[in-house]
C-alpha cells in the first residue's frame, strides 16, 4: 500500500531532502528515504506538501495533463479589481506563454498560523487575500499571475491538492493521509 504523507512546509524551507549549506531542507523534518517529493513549493511559499512512496501517484500530482487542481491563498498588495479578477479567470499572459483559466476570489483573511518573519507591512498599501486554483504548475506560476494584474504577492499558503487537504496541521508537522 502507498505512502502518502501531507506535510505544512514552513516559510524558509527548500522542497528537498539535501543539504544545500545552512538553509532548512525537508530532511529537518522527515526522515524516510523511501518519499519523493509529489509537486514543489518554492522556499518562500508555505502549505501543503504531499510525499509519496508511489510513483503512479507523483506523477499524477505533477503531470499537468492530469489537471490536479491546486489551491492558494494569497495575501497580496493593493485591493482586487473585478477585472484583475477576471483576468485572472480567465488566463493571464506570462513570459513563457498563456496560463489556463484559473479560479479566482477575494476573500476574507483566513485564520493561519503568524509567519516567522511577518511580511512586510506598510500602512499606506493596504493589503489583502485571494483564494486562487490552478491546475498547472509552472514555475512561480501564481506570483507571476498575481503580479501580472497589478497584485504581487506576498504571502502563498496552498491548502490543497486535489482531495488531500492541509487542515489544522501546523507549519513543520506531517500527518499519514487517509486514503
Amino acid at each position: 500500500m502507498a505512502k502518502i504523507i501531507l506535510f505544512n512546509k514552513p516559510f524558509d524551507v527548500l522542497t528537498q531532502f539535501r543539504p544545500d549549506g545552512d538553509r532548512a531542507t525537508l530532511a529537518q523534518f522527515i526522515q524516510d528515504p523511501s518519499l519523493r517529493v509529489a509537486g514543489r513549493l518554492d522556499r518562500d511559499s508555505e502549505g501543503l506538501l504531499l510525499l509519496t512512496d508511489d510513483g503512479v501517484l507523483n506523477a499524477r500530482i505533477t503531470q499537468p495533463r492530469q489537471k490536479q487542481f491546486k489551491t492558494y491563498r494569497v495575501q497580496v498588495d493593493g485591493i482586487p479589481t473585478e477585472a484583475a479578477l477576471q483576468a485572472l479567470r480567465e488566463g493571464v499572459l506570462l513570459n513563457d506563454g498563456m496560463t489556463l483559466p484559473a479560479q479566482a476570489a477575494q476573500i476574507d483573511p483566513p485564520e493561519i498560523w503568524p509567519r516567522t518573519p511577518p511580511v512586510r507591512y506598510r500602512a499606506k498599501l493596504p493589503t489583502s487575500w485571494l483564494e486562487i486554483r490552478i491546475c498547472e504548475g509552472r514555475n512561480r506560476q501564481v506570483r507571476r499571475m498575481t503580479a501580472a494584474v497589478g497584485l504581487p504577492t506576498l504571502r502563498l499558503v496552498r491548502v490543497q491538492i486535489g482531495d488531500y487537504q492541509l487542515g489544522d496541521l501546523p507549519p513543520g508537522a506531517w500527518r499519514l493521509a487517509v486514503p
